[in-house]
């Protein structure tokens, strides 16, 4: 039938799901359907994270009780749980994230992971998710950042080296306003932008607003907030401090980058990277809109395990 998360679908899988749907009285269309079977949890809790509706295909050590100790209290969500569907035993129950981490289950087959406040959104020719944006990498001018927007071709080349997706978790730490994080969450990734205070952390929800995404925000000292934070896939560093980029490395995230506005900080943020066995690349751009002055060159560093 298809592939969902990795996974092969077995027949019957999405009458299943419609199932779920029909039982809990919600509507289907434009929800994403994710398993968590197999070693698809982790990536089935970060679709949970990004998206306002979610069926997960639950299977042994991957089922309510679970999900709701990953989501709650970071990520205000609901659950229906749903066991038996179609059969004798059939059961369809709300629960609160804390509250299905204490109920006993019987083999749930679906739980339905959704923003009670999220109204849907047309799918037209999707028959699970919505589609990706139509570009990214926007003008600066279309964030607030008090002047710490990253340039557009920067942002696109970082976009690029760190590849978020449906199923992944990026930190974005320190981008101005958050730019960063809100053209991976436009992507399907789940994002937690970090805040040093309060205003910071305002601006990105402000962002966040305008550009019709939804992103969680962490408020605290960097690196000591990020102990706090599920282990993301992938990191933006918005100020290349190799202390904050060390921090990352020791969580293995697959790709970490960062922009420099010149080369005096390369050599330490280099060192940081491979010594946790990343390869490292770092890219010298200048780019400019016709008619602007000519802009000063950044550079772009990246690294991706080896």
């Amino acid at each position: 039938m298809g592939t969902v998360m990795g996974e092969d679908l077995e027949e019957g899988v999405f009458g299943l799901v419609a199932r779920a749907f029909a039982g809990a009285g919600l509507d289907g269309e434009g929800a994403v359907v994710v398993s968590a079977r197999e070693g698809g949890f982790r990536r089935a809790v970060n679709a949970c994270r990004a998206h306002p509706r979610v069926a997960v295909l639950t299977g042994p050590g991957a089922g309510p009780a679970e999900l709701g100790r990953e989501l709650h209290p970071q990520t205000p969500r609901s659950f229906v749980v749903c066991e038996d569907l179609g059969g004798p035993d059939e059961r369809v129950v709300h629960v609160r994230p804390a509250e299905a981490t204490t109920r006993p289950w019987r083999e749930p087959q679906v739980v339905i992971v959704h923003d009670p406040r999220w109204r849907g959104e047309p799918s037209g020719w999707l028959v699970s998710g919505r589609p990706g944006p139509g570009g990214w990498a926007p003008p600066e001018e279309g964030f607030e950042g008090g002047g710490r927007v990253p340039g557009a071709a920067a942002r696109a080349l970082v976009l690029a080296r760190l590849g978020p997706g449906l199923g992944d978790l990026v930190w974005d730490i320190g981008s101005g306003g958050g730019a960063v994080g809100v053209e991976c969450a436009r992507l399907g990734a789940a994002v937690v932008a970090v805040g040093g205070d309060g205003e910071a952390c305002e601006l990105v929800r402000r962002n966040v607003r305008a550009h019709g995404t939804r992103l969680a925000v962490a408020r605290g000292e960097v690196p000591q907030v990020l102990a706090h934070l599920p282990d993301p896939d992938a990191v933006f560093v918005g100020e290349g401090d190799p202390a904050v980029v060390e921090a990352c490395v020791r969580r293995s995230p697959r790709a970490i980058a960062t922009i420099l506005d010149g080369a005096a900080g390369l050599d330490p943020l280099r060192e940081a990277l491979r010594d946790g066995g990343y390869r490292v690349e770092a890219v010298r751009l200048t780019a400019a809109r016709e008619g602007a002055g000519e802009p000063d060159a950044v550079l772009v560093v990246s690294g991706t395990i080896r």
